[in-house]
């Protein structure tokens, strides 16, 4: 009986000492109680154009870097072009008839009219010669009559009148348009110039640059193939746009507050990522039916947000589970 029961004994000590071994073993495994877990977080920028068109171009592929400035894609623009041309010709002939409006008439009518007033200047002297004469052979007995007097003043008046005519019609031919008129010109070329810079704003558009430096995500077209207006072509990843989201449980939110330090731990690299938190979510993740019961707040969790810097963030992807110790809880 003796050997039995050591033998008994020796087997339970056996399997107790692997039961042991397996909990601390697992527990070595388990991430420490003062960090919890999280992933990677990326805010995609999707980079589109607001005109349809074939993608003529794709200047980038999936997973290159890009920096801010640079070429994405190209869009074929002949409908743009065309616009383009219209407007540009269109303010051409806006700014002629400006310019017309301030000139007066042209040089060769402005001729015609002076050369009018010289004949006109011309004629009035001769009737005033002839007034005089007439006035004077009034007073000699029969050497002219009251009729012929008042012809000749007549004349005089008459060429007096032309005179005065033609010089106002040089004057306001020297002049140019009105100012209403001028004025509106003016508008017209205004018009024309907001035309021209929305036609080339358009064109423009069929072309996108990267507006900020980072990783091309992906790519959803390829080239041939119709884009849509507004749908997006390239997907960019900048590097301050990656965060990581952890959730905290609700007895340790306190203890965190925005522009705290972190550590983040990934697997596979040795050292960890320093970042800071930059918003705590207002609302728990885990809502009880009823009310928050001191047992029920135990499964609360609130979302954190870190931020790190683009150099730091440039490292981390996209889906990326992680674990995170807070500054407060080291």
């Amino acid at each position: 009986m003796k050997p039995r029961r050591h033998a008994a004994a020796q087997t339970w000590f056996c399997v107790t000492g692997a039961v042991m071994a397996s909990a601390l073993w697992i527990s070595c495994q388990r991430p420490p109680s003062d960090r919890v877990q999280g992933y990677v977080e990326g805010e995609f920028v999707y980079v589109a154009s607001p005109f349809a068109g074939a993608l003529e171009s794709l200047a980038v592929r999936r997973g290159t870097q890009v920096r801010a400035g640079e070429a994405l894609f190209a869009l074929e623009r002949v409908s743009e072009k065309a616009a383009r041309d219209e407007a540009e010709r269109r303010l051409s002939q806006a700014l002629a008839n400006l310019e017309d409006a301030r000139k007066g008439k042209r040089p060769t009518e402005i001729e015609s009219m002076k050369a009018q007033l010289k004949q006109a200047q011309a004629a009035l002297r001769l009737s005033n010669r002839e007034m005089v004469r007439q006035e004077g052979l009034a007073s000699v007995p029969g050497a002219a009559v009251e009729l012929e007097v008042d012809r000749a003043r007549s004349a005089r008046d008459q060429d007096r009148q032309r005179v005065a005519q033609l010089q106002a019609d040089l004057d306001t031919a020297l002049l140019g348009s009105r100012t209403d008129q001028v004025i509106a010109a003016e508008a017209e070329v205004r018009a024309r110039e907001a035309a021209l810079a929305r036609a080339e704003w358009e064109l423009g558009q069929k072309r996108q640059q990267a507006p900020k430096s980072g990783l091309v995500f992906d790519t959803l077209y390829r080239e041939g193939e119709w884009v849509p207006a507004g749908r997006p072509v390239v997907v960019l990843l900048p590097p301050e746009n990656i965060k990581v989201r952890a959730f905290v449980q609700e007895k340790r939110l306190g203890t965190i507050h925005p522009g705290d330090d972190a550590q983040v731990a990934v697997d596979g690299v040795t050292r960890p990522f320093s970042g800071k938190v930059s918003y705590i979510s207002p609302r728990a993740e885990y809502t009880p039916p009823v009310i928050y019961s001191q047992e029920s707040r135990d499964k609360l969790v609130f979302m954190v947000e870190l931020v790190f810097d683009p150099s730091a963030a440039a490292e981390l992807n996209p889906g990326q589970p992680v674990d995170v110790l807070f500054g407060s809880a080291r």
